[in-house]
């Protein structure tokens, strides 16, 4: 994966494990990589996340 990103694995090893958050233009990056559908994806996170959800 980090070869995908061309970044560090310690970066991708982060990701994964929860310990770095990622922003929005590195989910798209992410998603490209990954092959999935960007818009599904949303639709999953927003239909799981509760309507008075605070940040």
């Amino acid at each position: 994966m980090a070869d995908r990103l061309d970044c560090h694995q310690s970066l991708v090893a982060r990701i994964e494990s929860g310990q770095r958050r990622i922003d929005v233009v590195e989910f798209i990056v992410l998603s490209r990589a990954l092959g999935f559908d960007l818009s599904e994806v949303l639709a999953i996170v927003e239909a799981a996340t509760e309507s008075d959800h605070k940040i």
